[in-house]
Formats: structure tokens, sequence, C-alpha cells
């Protein structure tokens, strides 16, 4: 018959261990009172090195004309074009659609040639001859595109109008203008959610004299 040990018995001078969940319910306590101490005992020399941790992004002056009227602003070097217009000028009718350079929803003319804004970096454009939506009218007298976009009914929720006006502009003044077939593939990248592409196309022909 086998004979089952038993562990020898704790003597008075070696106290027994511990329990595995005493110990780490112990643990737990000793470590959060490390990190509690260390919050209260130190707050502003964390906070010092969590500062000078994550550093301030690099930005430059930039001047610009935009609208015709000079402006001079500090940007971070990251800033697109977009952000500047919407978020520091206060020019919102540039919209921000897709924010990749797919939609053309943020189309705008630098130095007179279409660009999206949402790709293009304000500090590259030191000088730059900037022109959005609000800088088509003179006062109240409409751009003849955008009157043509009234009279052609070249739109339903509005949203990319503004970039497809500015690409129709530059459309034009590029001479791409020459059947309605160019006038859809070099305003191709303009996208337009509610389908009005037959009437933009006839506005840009009304603007550029074939209709």
């Amino acid at each position: 018959m086998p004979i089952e040990s038993s562990p020898p018995p704790a003597s008075a001078d070696s106290p027994s261990l511990p329990s595995r969940r005493t110990f780490i319910a112990v643990s737990g306590a000793v470590g959060g009172a490390v990190v509690v101490t260390g919050l209260l005992d130190g707050p502003s020399a964390l906070a010092a090195e969590t500062a000078s941790a994550v550093e301030a992004p690099p930005s430059s002056r930039v001047s610009l004309t935009v609208n015709g009227k000079r402006r001079t602003v500090t940007v971070d070097n990251r800033t697109s074009l977009l952000d500047l217009l919407r978020e520091d000028l206060d020019l919102t009718g540039t919209k921000k659609g897709c924010n990749a350079g797919a939609c053309g929803a943020c189309t705008v003319l630098v130095d007179g040639r279409r660009v999206n804004s949402c790709l293009t970096l304000a500090v590259r454009l030191e000088g730059a001859q900037v022109t959005t939506i609000e800088g088509l009218s003179r006062g109240d007298e409409l751009h003849p595109l955008q009157q043509a976009f009234i009279d052609q009914d070249a739109f339903q929720c509005g949203y990319c109008t503004p970039g497809q006006i500015m690409s129709g502009v530059g459309c034009i003044q590029e001479g791409h203008t020459g059947s309605a077939d160019e006038i859809r593939e070099w305003m191709s990248g303009n996208i337009c959610r509610c389908g009005c592409y037959v009437k933009i196309v006839r506005a840009v022909e009304q603007t550029a004299g074939r209709k």
C-alpha cells in the first residue's frame, strides 16, 4: 500500500511563504503607491519632461497675394493651402472634400493655374498669386462663369460648385474648351456627387463663347 507523503511542518524559525494571491495584491499596492508618490512629489518635473520630449513643429513666415490682397502669415510647415485659406484667412468658400486631391472641391488658382489646395503646402507659395471663389466677382457683379452656372442650373447641393467654377475658369484660360468632350476631359478631376455634369459643361461652353 503506497504511503502518501505530506509537506513538512513549518518551523518557528521558517515562517510560511505568502500565497500567490497575497503576493499579487501586495505587489500591486506597492507599485501603485510608488506611481502616486511620484506624481504627488513632482508633477512639475513630470510636466517639464513631457514638454521637453514634445518639440514644437517648425513654422515659417510666408507672404502671398490672395484675391488681390497681400497677406503675411506664420504657419506650421505642414499646413496646406486649403487649411490656410479656411482656418487662418477665413475664406471658407473653398471646400474641404476628400482632403486627398481626388474630388476637386478645393480647387483654386495659383498664378493662374488650377491646383488642389489640399495637396499644396502653404510655405511653398512665397510671392504667389492665389485666387479663390471669393475673388472672382467684382462687388455685386458675378464672374461670367458664376452667372453661367446660375443660367444653366448647373448645381444642386452646391458643395462642389466653388471647385467646379474655379476649375472651369482655369479650363477656359488654358484653352481646353474646343468641344464638350474636351471640357469633360480637362475637368474630370472635379467630382459632382449630384451628377450635374451635363449642365456644368454647358455653363463652361456658355462662358467660353461656344453657346
